[in-house]
């Protein structure tokens, strides 16, 4: 039985790309997404062509037990999950407190925290009696930084880092690993950020800074960092880590 890999959030960016990295050190990979069965499908496809293991669920996180029944399914039919990539946006656009509803506000919460929060619920129990996992959640600038129109977005991620150190102060002395990870820049990813710009605009900015340029963080050297933390001796466990490209400035200094 091959260790699972379950991927929340499986795009062709970060997500689909750090379950290909686990899937080819030997993990059976379990990839979520919330729509695009044709693409994630692929995604599965690609694995198994390079002769990994892997399997596919289109799954929406906010509808009630849709995480939980999940996990359970997965743990029953495929074996324990290990590693958690928790990879799920919450990107609602940038909106002036006037133009952001409260059912809007609250979607950004329910992706970001909540959901994090259900998935730690089912699985933090199964780990702690088997002593060990992973969980690698992907972050944002926004949980570290508040910018205009970012009202939801900042308000959830910070969150999700809160929750990420809760989990932390309880769970690593049962030997689970929580590592909170801040992307913070720009991904060279068709189907999130080619999304938000449009295909033009897109291939404009990977013209003028991705490519050769280096300048757009690289889904593959992502995954690198992702697997390399959930290998970690617990003697020196990463808790939080940021990823910038080197022409970038941090946010810190924004």
């Amino acid at each position: 039985m091959k260790p699972v890999c379950l991927v929340v959030g499986a795009g062709a960016g970060i997500g689909g790309t750090v379950g290909k990295r686990f899937a080819k050190e030997g993990f059976h990979a379990v990839l979520c997404r919330r729509t695009d069965n044709e693409g994630l499908q692929k995604l599965v496809e690609d694995i198994e062509k390079d002769g990994g293991s892997a399997s596919g669920y289109l799954l929406n996180a906010v509808e009630p037990n849709s995480l939980e029944d999940r996990i359970a399914a997965i743990e029953a039919d495929i074996g324990p999950i290990e590693i958690v990539v928790f990879n799920l946006g919450a990107q609602i656009g940038n909106r002036a407190l006037k133009d952001t509803t409260y059912k809007a506000f609250e979607l950004g919460w329910r992706m970001a925290t909540f959901a994090l929060f259900r998935v730690a619920s089912a699985l933090c129990p199964l780990m702690e009696e088997r002593g060990s996992g992973t969980f690698l959640v992907t972050s944002a600038t926004a949980a570290v930084r508040g910018n205009g129109g970012q009202h939801s977005h900042a308000a959830a991620m910070g969150g999700r880092r809160m929750l990420c150190q809760s989990l932390n102060a309880e769970f690593a002395p049962n030997g689970i690993h929580i590592a909170h990870i801040i992307i913070d820049g720009a991904v060279d990813a068709p189907d999130t950020l080619g999304k938000m710009l449009g295909p033009k605009k897109f291939q404009q900015l990977r013209q003028s800074k991705g490519l050769e340029h280096d300048g757009l963080l690289l889904p593959e050297k992502i995954a690198d960092t992702y697997y390399h933390i959930a290998q970690q001796h617990r003697s020196a466990w990463t808790h939080e880590i940021d990823l910038r490209s080197f022409s970038d400035r941090p946010w810190w200094n924004h």
